[in-house]
């Protein structure tokens, strides 16, 4: 026999069980704030800062103070390997890359194809990319990621646009270019900061106009005053807690990649060592956010 609170309360359990399981964060830190030292350094910086995880930047300086780039878009692909293996050596887990090649570009398609033959070599998931902070030939943008697309879901690396101005200005421009191409292989990479830079937009109103197809962040914040700049996480004007709201339970694993950790309206440090600080500031700035958010079953 069915008892009445029992069949009250299937409907609760039902509901309970289709909810979307937590979030999982992966914190990375981008190599990007590390360009003016070696790879090396901001990998050995990167780890003492309290990350197990890495996105790699553009360029770094060697030890000779000529700039090269972190892994050339020409390089083969065993070169990412490498390089992947030698982050996993120092326990850090690579998880994103840089395209370096607008998506409006000329040789776009085949560029992109060889980076996402590289991060399939390393075994990276996330190749980010975006086009030019002017908007124009969006047919080119949206096409060439059409085209790119099912070699990437075939080689296992899922291809980000992320908020850069032009085309992809804001989260609901990213949305509506995301269902275009109508491909797994091509989400979101949210990067409040630049919605708030490029656009004086609101990041909170624009999150929930593209959550759903959010797969990774880019960490940054940004002031308008008393000057206009961009900065680290807490430094600005945007509110996190409103920002990752929405994402909290979405089943995924997310990374969050530090791109700029940097403090406002002062010079950078000169060191490694301050920038190593500035990394393990940001990245228990967004820890207690998350933590925060969490004890409260958001």
């Amino acid at each position: 026999m069915i008892l009445r609170r029992h069949f009250l309360a299937a409907p609760l359990l039902s509901q309970a069980f289709a909810q979307p399981a937590p979030t999982r964060f992966q914190y990375a830190c981008m190599t990007l704030p590390y360009s003016a030292h070696p790879m090396e350094r901001a990998l050995e910086g990167i780890k003492r800062a309290g990350y197990d995880h890495v996105a790699w930047g553009v360029n770094h300086k060697d030890a000779q103070g000529r700039t090269k780039p972190a892994l050339a878009v020409n390089a083969p692909a065993s070169e990412a390997a490498a390089l992947a293996q030698r982050c996993r050596d120092m326990g850090l887990e690579p998880v994103m890359m840089f395209s370096t090649v607008n998506l409006e570009a000329p040789a776009a398609l085949d560029s992109h194809l060889r980076r996402i033959e590289q991060a399939a070599a390393a075994k990276i998931p996330f190749l980010l990319t975006f086009g030019k902070t002017t908007p124009g030939e969006y047919e080119t943008f949206a096409g060439n990621l059409k085209r790119m697309a099912p070699a990437a879901r075939k080689a296992g690396v899922m291809v980000v646009i992320k908020q850069h101005g032009g085309n992809t200005a804001t989260g609901a421009d990213c949305a509506r270019i995301v269902r275009e191409v109508a491909d797994d292989a091509v989400k979101i990479c949210y990067d409040a900061g630049n919605v708030l830079d490029y656009q004086s937009h609101d990041p909170i109103a624009d999150i929930q106009t593209c959550w759903r197809d959010i797969r990774a962040f880019n960490i940054k914040d940004h002031r308008d005053t008393p000057k206009d700049e961009d900065c680290g996480p807490g430094f600005g004007e945007i509110d996190h807690y409103k920002l990752f709201a929405p994402v909290m339970r979405t089943g995924l694993t997310i990374p969050l990649t530090f791109e700029n950790i940097f403090e406002p309206l002062v010079p950078r440090p000169a060191s490694a060592e301050g920038i190593d600080a500035l990394a393990r500031r940001a990245r228990e700035y967004v820890d207690t956010v998350l933590r925060g958010l969490q004890t409260q079953g958001v």
